[in-house]
């Protein structure tokens, strides 16, 4: 049976039956792998989520890019064949392009930063535009701060990634910026990357110290070097088709586990970022901090590439993000 004609029977039971109303299942997909802060999280929203419904309402987890991609379960999400994923904001580029915003390479310097803008206006801004897609946004979660891995040489200078063929997510403003940057950059979907990796039909990646650890990037790429040059934030997205299912009582536990989940989440991530440094360090992978003299230079590099994108947005949107960013900048240094 399908899952939307499972979900409408579960829906009308809980209308009708009371206690003795059939359960629903709602499946919740991503890609990374069990143990990440992101998974983590999807078991803390389950537990919540049968806490608040009395059992009634279950949630099954999707891991490990077993469904696909992040822009395959999008795509999935959106057409209601599955319920909830939680891509990154560069994968949700896809469907409202304003939400890379939120990925402008060298923007944020600390994970607060990003709190305050995704929680704030802005970030209600940019959910309140996904029901014409489809979507219905709960919450925002993270990955966090991406840094570069790879297996020629640590990343000292710019000069150190020219004609690196180094996989990003399949986005516009990745291809150009990381072109800018002098590599070689190749769009992938995440479940296919490992195997590049390991191929060598890739040199390089650049994601979070956890995603690398859980993925076991490790043994296929030698070098890690710090960049933090990209906040990755992961709005929490259910279907459309499968909320409109559901109570308004259904549909508030569903937004509140998001939130309380996501606040766990984070903080969790960003726990879990320091930690897997040190794990990274001891299984032999080599870390250094990229000189502040490079990153200032790549963010000169990328600045032309934020300028474009910034420019084919909707002014109104471009206009509250520089509101709220001189906000954030001025009182979270």
């Amino acid at each position: 049976m399908k899952l939307q004609h499972v979900l409408t029977a579960s829906v009308l039971a809980l209308a009708g039956l009371g206690a003795a109303a059939q359960d629903i299942t709602i499946r919740f997909g991503h890609v990374v792998q069990p143990g990440h802060p992101i998974s983590l999280g999807v078991q803390r929203f389950g537990e919540i989520v049968a806490a608040k419904s009395g059992g009634k309402i279950k949630v099954q987890e999707l891991g490990g890019g077993n469904v696909g991609g992040e822009a395959q379960q999008l795509s999935a999400v959106q057409g209601g064949v599955q319920d909830i994923t939680m891509p990154s904001a560069t994968v949700m580029g896809s469907a409202i392009k304003e939400f890379t915003l939120i990925d402008m390479p060298f923007s944020f310097t600390k994970a607060e930063q990003v709190d305050a803008l995704v929680d704030g206006p802005f970030g209600q801004a940019l959910m309140a535009r996904l029901t014409d897609k489809g979507l219905v946004g709960l919450a925002f979660w993270e990955t966090g701060f991406r840094n570069f891995t790879n297996s020629r040489k640590p990343i000292v200078n710019v000069e150190d990634l020219k004609g690196l063929k180094l996989r990003v997510i399949p986005n516009p403003m990745f291809m150009e910026s990381f072109a800018a940057l002098g590599t070689n950059p190749v769009p992938m979907a995440f479940p296919e990357l490992y195997g590049a990796l390991e191929s060598k039909a890739m040199d390089a990646q650049e994601n979070p110290f956890s995603v690398v650890l859980t993925s076991k990037f490790y043994e296929v790429q030698k070098y890690l070097s710090v960049t933090n040059h990209v906040y990755t934030a992961n709005p929490v997205v259910i279907s459309k088709k499968s909320w409109d299912k559901l109570s308004p009582a259904q549909q508030q536990v569903l937004r509140d586990a998001a939130v309380e989940a996501g606040a766990y989440q984070r903080k969790l991530s960003r726990e879990a970022s320091a930690t897997a440094r040190r794990e990274l360090v001891a299984v032999g992978m080599l870390i250094n901090d990229v000189p502040a003299e490079t990153l200032a230079k790549m963010r000169e590099l990328t600045k032309p590439v934020a300028q474009k994108f910034e420019a084919s947005y909707d002014p109104a949107i471009v206009k509250l993000y520089r509101a709220e960013m001189d906000k954030i900048r001025a009182n979270i240094r």
